[in-house]
């Protein structure tokens, strides 16, 4: 029995345009029999969707100081590498996640490698994440810099020379520390006006505050 759904899309030969090269059909009415449209061709017919082999891998999640640990089935031709995101659905979340270490072995960390050989991946969670501020007094005095956290999701952008506000807090981004995995960077610590991040990349963000009432002595 297929587990594929209407609007799938899979590799298959047609009888109409193809000579058992696979093209792009999709899926019109799932079953064993299931019935398909060819996308290059248009023409429909039934056939048999085999079933996509599997294994099954163990997925460790870290969100805000914690994590659980879960398994999920993955195609068996899954390559997975450092950096890269994918969503985790389990019976304890569903949410976007990004690679951040690949077990192999126990004590053996790589950054890439197919998925049969992977023991553990350790990933973090990227939809909605906390973001570390620290905040120093618009008279530029850094002895009383304040240190605070913020939850964002994860495509939230800190730019620098903007102002942000969150509640009773409103502070410009002065400079973004990125994390260690995080991609398309070309540095690990932006600080000219326009540099933007997201959140999921950022490790600290460094910021002025703006705040109408900040820092008074009375």
């Amino acid at each position: 029995m297929s587990d594929h759904e209407s609007g799938d899309r899979v590799g298959l030969a047609c009888p109409s345009c193809s000579d058992g090269a696979e093209t792009v059909h999709e899926v019109l009415k799932p079953g064993g029999q299931a019935t398909v449209r060819c996308t290059e061709c248009d023409h429909t017919h039934k056939a048999e969707i085999p079933e996509e082999e599997t294994e099954e891998l163990k997925v460790v999640v870290s969100q805000d100081g914690e994590s659980f640990t879960t398994r999920m089935e993955v195609p068996a031709d899954t390559y997975a590498e450092e950096g890269e995101e994918f969503v985790v659905d389990s019976p304890d979340a569903l949410m976007q996640v990004r690679i951040t270490g690949i077990e192999t072995a126990p004590e053996t960390r790589v950054e890439e490698a197919d998925v049969e050989e992977i023991e553990t991946l350790w990933t973090r969670a990227v939809d909605n994440v906390t973001v570390k501020v620290s905040m120093h007094p618009n008279d530029g005095n850094r002895d009383h810099t304040e240190s605070f956290s913020i939850s964002v999701p994860g495509d939230y952008e800190f730019t620098v020379g903007e102002v942000a506000e969150f509640g009773d807090r409103k502070f410009a981004v002065e400079g973004v520390q990125i994390r260690e995995n995080a991609p398309t960077y070309r540095f690990d610590k932006l600080d000219h006006d326009g540099d933007m991040a997201y959140a999921k990349d950022v490790k600290r963000v460094y910021a002025r505050d703006e705040t109408s009432t900040a820092w008074s002595a009375w």
